[in-house]
């Protein structure tokens, strides 16, 4: 009878520990988008923007389906409405309870890093200003520096630099779907709209494979890095 007794007990506490495993691993990560800081002079960045960046991204990594995202912009609201419920002025049963607010595990930090914009002429077109006229040709490249802390300890769990390369006639990175709309809105069909998007996209796919897929793809990213840096070095004249 004792020894029945220890299977069973042994038996469910392996399936205690198997059971805990998978429920970590469909546990998604819970995320919170800082506004995001720019350190260039690009043209299109006015007051608002890293808002608007802040939540392409939280809209991006939530359709993705491999995170919770908080709305950390909206807290205040809902702290409002929560207080609203505990002053008794709400039916019974209906009002917010308070001490149900997700924490962010993570806070994902984005800096424009760098920004550069080339306008180039062809066929007789002109280019002055900022003014084109004729057939011009224009390309943009973005520098994002990507940062996610962990909330519980202020580490930097990961980080990485995002680069996209964009010009009038097509994208080098990743793809271009949907539009940009806030502020960004008219840069849409624009180099600068398309190497934002694709930045955004390439956060989105670096963070999912680096915080819930890993194995294999974070190989993939290791070489992408080096390759990224090495070519960064290769334009770099340096005395000897």
């Amino acid at each position: 009878m004792k020894i029945k007794f220890f299977y069973l007990v042994f038996f469910m506490v392996v399936f205690a520990m198997f059971s805990g495993d998978a429920y970590a691993k469909k546990r998604k990560p819970v995320i919170g988008v800082d506004e995001f800081k720019n350190s260039t002079n690009a043209s299109w960045w006015k007051t608002g923007v890293g808002r608007d960046l802040a939540n392409m991204l939280s809209n991006e990594l939530g359709s993705s389906g491999k995170f919770k995202v908080v709305e950390r912009k909206k807290i205040s609201s809902v702290l409002r409405e929560q207080d609203l419920g505990a002053s008794g002025r709400v039916r019974k049963g209906t009002s917010a309870k308070i001490g149900n607010i997700t924490g962010a595990q993570y806070l994902v930090m984005g800096t424009v890093s760098s920004y550069e914009e080339d306008t180039s002429t062809r066929s007789g077109g002109l280019s002055f200003k900022g003014i084109s006229i004729g057939g011009s040709k224009k390309k943009a490249y973005i520098a994002i520096d990507l940062r996610v802390v962990n909330t519980s300890t202020g580490d930097i769990d990961y980080f990485r630099t995002i680069e996209a390369n964009s010009s009038s006639g097509g994208l080098s990175l990743g793809f271009f779907k949907g539009g940009l709309g806030g502020r960004l809105g008219g840069t849409n069909k624009t180099p600068a709209g398309k190497a934002i998007r694709a930045c955004i996209m390439e956060i989105v796919e670096y963070l999912e494979c680096a915080m819930v897929t890993k194995g294999s793809c974070l190989d993939d990213y290791a070489e992408k890095e080096r390759k990224r840096k090495a070519k960064t070095k290769s334009a770099i004249s340096l005395d000897e």
